[in-house]
């Protein structure tokens, strides 16, 4: 008995020590959370050390209220908005019979590919008098809406139609089978796609900076300039992050806990898409048309006839091949590192998805929902006083960015590492391999795409990013986006159009990509 019992007990020894995930990548996950809470600790500790007299003296004055004021109107006039045009283009492209419907939902997409501050750009460039809130609310609409349009176009692509059939054959009229059966179904998309555009309103700089629209962020960098970090600065920064924590508590109450999931596979037929009459195809065709003419013909044919004036030696500027060689250079490695760094907490929330790892996610996620400003700002003051040595070197920008990105590669790994069968690994464990080469040899290799999706997201970020680039960059680093910005600002239109061409010929094709991805995972 004696004798059997030993070998069963070593066997269920040794599948236990496989079941537990590799100490190496527990500690980096721990290592790459507690970098993801800098900025938040930045803020709170800050508050602290100010004192309570200061902090209010700083927090309660009149513009601190203007400020809350712009951003109240701001958010409560773009997101609507934005939410709008977005679902109803959804709808237009996924479930109606608009000619040429395929055509016009990948130019809904397009306008991804154009940086915000861009589109203020073009915008400014036509009208130059066209500033203030109403500014704002047009130019944040046309360049975020995407963001709503996305994941409402990818939830009405497979919404079980016989849900609207019992609706019609009770005998409900089809704008009450919209609102009353499809329209619940799109919330999460719909609360989500609010999120996102929310957030980036929080965090824009360049595009409101250039209509001259004051927000926290414009505030805290102009703040940072002046007092180089002051208290100032860093009270706003602590204002913007309950503006930031607020929009996702209410987000999380809107979502509600109603289940969208089915049991089965649903309806077997295609949806029917809905004809449209004479004057609804004219006026949808319309939207569609003013839509991408406004949000991406209008950028385009601007920096044509910037590009125009400025001709063949706009081209021959020594500064705008460098840096278009240094932001392919930094956003490729950005890209590698924060996916790289990505794969621990990615792999553990999948293989092992305990609550504790479920927390050392979720702080990446937090602190992504802070604005660029923000962390650099963190990240600025830390490096004085800790870490001198990588102070304004690269090293402290790979960090903001892996920071601010760290949700993009971690969202498209967890689906990628979800769909390589988790036997695969233990038969290379049980073969003697370690975990750590288990998870590389097999499982990386057989998440390949999603680990791809990721770089390419995060580079997308990486190269079109402001703020953080701004006030991190070292001296001489000059990426496309800032060298934008420094002739924008000294009003030189024509040499900025080439820097702002250049950006969206690199986005493009991952827009692209991105739109590929939206449509695998709705099942096309």
């Amino acid at each position: 008995m004696s004798s059997l019992s030993l070998p069963a007990a070593s066997n269920a020894a040794s599948q236990a020590a496989r079941h537990r995930p590799s100490r190496v990548l527990v500690v980096f996950a721990l290592f790459v959370a507690a970098l993801a809470l800098l900025p938040v600790g930045f803020v709170i500790g800050v508050g602290i050390d100010t004192g309570w007299a200061t902090v209010q003296a700083l927090i309660f004055r009149p513009r601190v209220g203007e400020l809350l004021v712009n951003t109240f109107w701001l958010i409560a006039l773009a997101v609507p908005a934005s939410v709008a045009l977005g679902t109803s283009l959804a709808w237009l492209t996924e479930r109606t019979s608009l000619p040429g419907r395929h055509l016009w939902a990948v130019l809904a997409v397009a306008p991804l590919a154009i940086p915000a501050f861009v589109q203020s750009y073009a915008w400014v460039s036509v009208l130059p008098a066209f500033n203030g809130l109403p500014a704002a609310v047009f130019i944040a609409v046309l360049a975020y809406f995407p963001f709503t349009y996305m994941p409402v176009a990818a939830v009405l692509r497979r919404l079980d139609p016989s849900l609207e059939d019992v609706a019609a054959s009770l005998g409900t009229p089809p704008w009450r089978i919209f609102f009353r059966v499809i329209l619940p179904q799109l919330r999460l998309a719909l609360c989500g796609g609010a999120l996102l555009v929310a957030l980036h309103l929080l965090a824009e700089y360049g595009l409101f900076v250039m209509i001259r629209f004051d927000t926290f962020t414009t505030a805290i960098y102009d703040q940072f300039q002046s007092t180089f970090s002051g208290p100032a600065a860093n009270m706003l920064a602590g204002v913007l992050a309950l503006c930031c924590l607020a929009l996702l508590l209410l987000e999380t109450a809107a979502r509600g806990k109603a289940r969208y999931a089915r049991v089965g596979s649903g309806s077997a037929r295609k949806q029917q898409r809905r004809v449209l009459g004479r004057l609804s195809c004219g006026l949808g065709l319309l939207l569609a048309a003013c839509t991408v003419a406004l949000s991406f013909g209008t950028p385009i044919a601007v920096l044509g006839r910037w590009l125009w004036l400025g001709g063949f030696d706009n081209w021959h500027r020594a500064d705008l091949w460098l840096s278009l060689r240094q932001t392919l250079f930094l956003a490729v490695c950005g890209a590698l590192i924060t996916t790289a760094f990505a794969i621990p907490t990615a792999w553990l929330s999948v293989r092992h998805p305990r609550r504790v790892f479920r927390f050392l996610e979720g702080c990446n996620y937090i602190t992504s929902a802070l604005p660029g400003i923000v962390v650099a700002l963190a990240l600025v003051t830390v490096t004085i006083h800790y870490a001198r040595p990588i102070y304004q070197t690269e090293v402290t920008l790979f960090l903001a960015w892996l920071l601010m990105f760290m949700p993009r590669a971690l969202i498209n790994l967890r689906a990628g590492i979800a769909q390589a069968p988790v036997e695969l690994e233990q038969v290379a464990q049980s073969l003697g391999t370690s975990p750590g080469r288990a998870l590389v040899s097999v499982t990386l290799r057989l998440a390949a795409p999603g680990a791809s999706t990721a770089a390419a997201l995060v580079f997308l970020g990486v190269s079109t990013e402001l703020t953080a680039t701004l006030l991190l960059s070292p001296l001489g680093t000059r990426t496309l986006a800032t060298g934008f910005w420094a002739l924008t600002s000294e009003i030189d239109y024509v040499a900025a159009a080439p820097y702002a061409l250049l950006m969206i010929l690199i986005s493009l094709p991952l827009t692209g990509l991105l739109y590929k991805q939206s449509q695998k995972l709705s099942g096309l």
